[in-house]
């Protein structure tokens, strides 16, 4: 049995599984996907806004020619950093429920991708989920055609192609500015006023450059109400609507954490935000003995979290579990 058992392969989760390595306490990860499956699900030629140094974990130095790595080197760091520490990782092994046994343990109900069903047993858990596998839904007429996708990957499949954009975040800019490099024709539309205030420095005067030269059309206060194989009728807040033709539609809305592993080990959630209730201190939850760890701590503003503010989360909870043991 052991000490700790991580359940997400991200970087707080490694993070979590190295401080407590570093404490004594034996550790296991168990993730549904590969090692950092949401950064290999970034964009292929994705720029991290936070600069290599806010992404180390463990004490491994991320060392760069640039300022602000790319997805291929993070994903690069974080197989060096897993390496490093030697770190027992199960992947492609999801947990679909946790139970707490009568001494107080965990027995943690697993399934392979092989259809197997198996379980862990483990004095304490830290949850540490991560959210891209459940992207916010509209709720509109054709959002299931196939010409729909919430993930933006590279822009190739997209040349030539009349695409709309829904979103204003940067991942939604950085898309309209890849796609207008390969020929696609682009239409952001937003329901803000104006992008978001988070967007990427270097990046916003070349995409309002490209706004103001008519080679992005940018719709604000506007949401798209239906989608349909051959087009998009798109609504502004004055109640007006236009109908625009179209080839794709990259859904870029945002992702939001899965709560029913959390629910279902009887951890109390806030009904407002949907965020777990716990110990900010030590991230121990209303369930003794199991913790979270990274974005599934935070509501359904994924973005309260982030790899630089959760990857302290494993060394609070190594040092609460130290404390509870001496």
């Amino acid at each position: 049995m052991q000490d700790v058992l991580i359940i997400g392969a991200g970087p707080c989760g490694l993070s979590a599984a190295i401080e407590c390595g570093k404490r004594g306490l034996s550790t296991e990860i168990i993730d549904k996907h590969n090692l950092v499956h949401s950064i290999y699900l970034y964009p292929t030629h994705m720029q991290f806004f936070s600069t290599a140094e806010m992404l180390e974990i463990g004490d491994v130095p991320f060392a760069l020619s640039n300022d602000k790595p790319y997805r291929d080197e993070a994903l690069a760091y974080y197989r060096k950093v897993a390496e490093h520490y030697k770190l027992n990782i199960s992947p492609y092994e999801e947990a679909t429920s946790i139970e707490k046994l009568p001494d107080g343990t965990f027995r943690v109900h697993t399934r392979k991708r092989s259809g197997t069903e198996s379980y862990r047993e483990a004095k304490n858990v830290v949850i540490s989920t991560g959210y891209f596998d459940h992207p916010n839904y509209i709720g509109i007429p054709g959002e299931d055609l196939e010409k729909v996708t919430h993930y933006f990957r590279e822009a190739h499949p997209y040349a030539g192609m009349k695409t709309a954009i829904i979103g204003g975040s940067n991942s939604a800019v950085d898309a309209a500015m890849e796609l207008i490099r390969v020929g696609a024709e682009v239409t952001v539309i937003y329901r803000g006023k104006e992008v978001s205030e988070n967007i990427k420095p270097w990046v916003r005067p070349l995409f309002e450059a490209m706004v103001n030269k008519g080679r992005i059309k940018l719709h604000m206060e506007s949401s798209v109400t239906e989608i349909r194989e051959n087009s998009i009728t798109i609504a502004s807040q004055d109640g007006t609507e236009q109908f625009i033709e179209n080839d794709f539609v990259l859904a870029l809305t945002g992702f939001r954490p899965d709560r029913k592993l959390l629910a279902s080990s009887g951890v109390e959630l806030d009904e407002e935000m949907e965020k777990p209730r716990f110990n900010p201190e030590t991230m121990e939850t209303t369930v003794p003995g199991l913790y979270v760890a990274g974005v599934i701590a935070s509501g359904r503003n994924a973005n309260e979290v982030f790899i630089e503010t959760g990857r302290i989360h494993g060394r609070l909870i190594a040092e609460h579990l130290v404390t509870k043991s001496s």
